[in-house]
């Protein structure tokens, strides 16, 4: 299962990338709010529940968006079982996928030069498997023994 939020500054780009996901990816996605538009919302209040959402269930990704993405990004690694990397190009995104095995992808509405740049971020965190090669399951267990 693919889930969705973002705050006020990611709003209208939430809404974009839920219909290209639908309608040009196939792809089903639950979006976790806002519902609407609330200026003075506050983006740990989203991305701490998706987080956890994603962190139950080992089959599921999330796509978090606010005005730079660092916010979502700390907040939802907050989260035991929460990996969440910022989707600022291709190639980190993919890295973050094959190597880390990343189930979170945090956006930067404000920042990223396109919705069809986030679109091709999105594209390659969906399409991008972890590699499973040793040597980033060993570094990806040292992390996850740090979890509290």
């Amino acid at each position: 299962m693919l889930y969705i939020a973002s705050d006020h500054a990611g709003f209208q780009l939430k809404k974009e990338l839920i219909k290209y996901i639908q309608s040009e990816l196939n792809q089903e996605i639950t979006d976790l709010g806002p519902e609407i538009l609330i200026e003075t919302d506050d983006f740990p209040d989203y991305a701490v529940p998706l987080a956890k959402t994603v962190a139950q269930n080992k089959e599921s990704f999330g796509i978090l968006i606010c005005g730079s993405g660092h916010g979502t990004c700390i907040a939802a690694n907050k989260i035991k079982g929460a990996y969440a990397i910022l989707g600022y190009n291709i190639r980190a995104t993919e890295l973050g996928r094959k190597d880390n095995n990343a189930n979170i992808l945090c956006l930067g509405a404000r920042l990223l030069p396109s919705a069809d740049f986030a679109k091709a971020i999105v594209k390659k965190f969906l399409d991008t498997k972890f590699d499973g090669d040793e040597r980033f399951k060993r570094r990806n267990k040292k992390i996850e023994e740090l979890e509290i």
